[in-house]
């Protein structure tokens, strides 16, 4: 992985540098305006988010340095850069929002309203930016009479004729009201993978991106199929008996009505009090960004109560009691330097790209997953081109599409394999997955050696030599064979002795007591990795409960997801032969209950674990740099013994960073937010038991 000072920056839009001359300041205009009008046309993307943020941000920069060469029409000062338009006049105007990048600026913002209303705001909502097409949507006597496009601001396209698309806009409320509701029409996840099933069926080129592919269905005309839209409401005006209800309530009254909105979401729309509630929502919005199972590329922050508002008034373009908190870009462009065939240990046959470097989501990305060689044929994504990659979340970066107009002379399309890259084996291509028709014997030293790690079931001396032996003999084929071996037939393999053999044989016998976090951590099931299977053990208590678990039950564990929980339960299914020969030979197959034992002291309250806060809920605990005896994993599994919640990076909601040798940016962002730390050498006498838990608690 290369590291972030070998990448080109992401321009901070918060401290952005002017143009020097004017001729750059009116081409950056150019630029914006053109990616702008493809971008609302649902064309297809022309420039990154990033990219398209720092312009903007430049342009405003410059803008304040010499007022002289602001253009009228400048895109600072208009919706849409001033390219849209339609002729469906608005009620009132469809504004854009003013952006922030970090809580500074948030907080800013709050301290900007707070003087503008003389006093602090009475309370805020925080809801989902969905990156989607904001409509107006005109109910009359409770039917749906009208949708409209946002265009300039002050008028849009009509686009009624597809709302019967769009669900969460129904075509008749539950009340004959006469009112209009303003939202986002957006492609989920599900949406997205359906639409491009059927336009790339229908002949034609799969769309690039959600975004894209929601604004070109809205406004697609005589299109031979239709493909799935939503819709969440983030307004409504003129509600019969709305007047004075807050944001909050009247979001409320239009979901009895029948409609969708964000605050009926996955994502829901907290109140909050204060800024710091706010920032708190905002940090746990953008943890869940990539389970929602639709895009959003920043959250949206308003004043909750009507008086507010109206005390607040608006600028040329926004209004000032509202402003979007934007997420590190989750799309970015990138030059496909290859496409690598990958074989998991199942067998699963997977084409990834090979990528420039790039800053997605605030990480470095240098490889992406291609998903299957149906979807890369069909994207027509080549070596050489220039791609857009996509990371929400914790989700693993993808390519979304390619920039088709950039595309070099002599780029050749991709050739899928013809045999198993790896064995050599046949191929099934009868499901979308390809896999090797060896299924795990294809990849069973890659598995065997992971179940054998020292961070799974930790059997030592099963190496890579002594791993190829066997499955060159025949005696393994999978993790549960292991359990057959008997010291005459292990004596048998080249440079292993009767003694070395009998050690072995003892040493996978041992393993048959470790914990299912373990147990689960060898079999590698996907979308998981040594935290989450921890979760998933500590959750569920037993393999037995953990595979009776449907895909609503999985996602009560922290962090998993509608997607995550369906991909678990059917990795679950898929591994259910191997796990039954593991539970025949006596694997332990659960997880060592928490016992809570109280803090040392008089002043000890209830019996708690010592990284338990006093409700008994789980304290958020990063560990950085090294811990004594410890490696980086025992040290999150030592957090979660206690009675915490293992993370990897901290945040307003972190509550204890443990900072040993080699510590780096973390300890210094713990510093910044004044988040509590404790050297690592306490951290290691907290485990020991000789450090008492108030010192953590209190």
């Amino acid at each position: 992985m290369s590291t972030m000072h070998e990448v080109a920056p992401v321009v901070d839009a918060a401290h952005a540098e002017p143009y020097a001359g004017r001729e750059e300041y009116a081409d950056a205009i150019r630029q914006i305006r053109s990616a702008a009008e493809a971008y609302y046309a649902g064309a297809g993307l022309v420039m990154d988010d990033a990219t398209y943020d720092a312009l903007l941000a430049r342009v405003a920069a410059t803008e304040h340095d010499q007022p002289a060469w602001a253009a009228d029409d400048s895109p600072t000062t208009t919706v849409a850069a001033g390219i849209a338009g339609g002729d469906v006049p608005h009620s009132t105007p469809m504004l854009s929002l003013d952006n922030v990048f970090d809580a500074d600026e948030l907080t800013a913002w709050a301290g900007r309203l707070e003087r503008l209303l003389g006093r602090p705001a009475n309370g805020y909502t925080v809801e989902p930016k969905i990156d989607g097409m904001a409509v107006a949507a005109r109910y009359t006597d409770g039917r749906l009479t009208q949708v409209a496009t946002r265009g300039d601001g002050r008028a849009g396209e009509d686009v009624t004729v597809n709302a019967r698309l769009v669900a969460g806009l129904p075509a008749e409320l539950h009340r004959p009201v006469t009112v209009e509701v303003r939202g986002e029409v957006f492609m989920t996840d599900a949406d997205f993978a359906r639409a491009n099933e059927l336009r790339t069926g229908h002949g034609g080129t799969a769309f690039a991106n959600p975004r894209s592919a929601a604004a070109g269905t809205l406004r697609a005309q005589d299109r031979a199929y239709d493909a799935p839209l939503s819709f969440f409401a983030y307004a409504v005006h003129d509600l019969p008996g709305g007047e004075g209800l807050f944001h909050s309530a009247a979001m409320d009254a239009i979901a009895g009505l029948g409609v969708a909105t964000t605050a009926g979401s996955p994502a829901g729309m907290p109140r909050c009090a204060t800024i710091g509630e706010v920032v708190a929502a905002i940090d746990a919005l953008g943890s869940a960004r990539g389970t929602l199972g639709f895009d959003i590329d920043g959250a949206v922050v308003k004043a909750d109560d009507p008086a507010d508002r109206d005390r607040a008034g608006f600028s040329s373009r926004a209004p000032r009691w509202a402003i979007a908190h934007k997420f590190p870009a989750d799309t970015r462009t990138s030059t496909l330097i290859g496409i690598e065939v990958q074989v998991g240990r199942t067998g699963l046959i997977t084409p990834v790209a090979v990528l420039e470097p790039v800053q997605v989501g605030g990480v470095v990305v240098t490889s992406a997953t291609l998903h299957n060689f149906d979807d890369l044929v069909r994207r027509d994504v080549r070596v050489g081109d220039t791609v857009f990659v996509r990371r929400a979340g914790d989700v693993i970066p993808e390519i979304t599409g390619a920039l088709l107009d950039a595309r070099p002379a002599g780029a050749v399309p991709f050739s899928p394999p013809e045999a198993c890259p790896r064995c050599g084996g046949e191929i099934d291509r009868s499901q979308k997955r390809w896999r090797c028709v060896r299924g795990r014997a294809c990849g069973a030293e890659e598995s065997l050696s992971y179940f054998a790690a020292r961070d799974s079931m930790d059997i030592e001396g099963l190496g890579d030599k002594v791993i190829a032996g066997l499955v060159r003999s025949g005696m393994v084929t999978d993790p549960a064979d292991l359990y057959d071996l008997d010291a005459e037939a292990l004596a048998r393999l080249e440079r292993l002795g009767r003694t070395s053999a009998t050690k072995l044989v003892a040493t996978i016998q041992a393993s048959r007591s470790q914990p299912l976090s373990r147990v689960l951590t060898g079999l590698g099931v996907r979308m998981t990795g040594r935290s989450m299977s921890r979760r998933l053990a500590r959750h569920f208590g037993t393999m037995s409960a953990l595979r009776a678990a449907g895909v609503e039950d999985l996602q009560q564990v922290d962090g998993v997801g509608p997607e995550r929980a369906a991909t678990i339960a059917a990795e679950l299914a898929d591994l259910a032969p191997v796990i039954d020969k593991l539970i025949a030979r006596g694997l332990a197959m659960s997880e060592p209950e928490l016992t809570p034992r109280p803090a040392p002291g008089p002043a000890a309250g209830a019996p708690r674990l010592p990284l338990q806060r006093e409700d008994g809920s789980p304290m958020t605990v990063v560990v950085t740099g090294s811990v004594p005896g410890l490696t980086r994993n025992e040290g999150n599994e030592a957090v979660e013994r206690l009675g915490g919640r293992s993370s990897g990076s901290v945040s307003t909601r972190t509550d204890l960073v443990v900072v040993g040798d080699g510590a780096g940016s973390k300890a210094a962002k713990a510093e910044e937010l004044g988040v509590r730390i404790m050297p690592a050498d306490e951290f290691a006498r907290l485990l020991a038991g000789t450090s008492p838990a108030a010192d953590v608690n209190g």
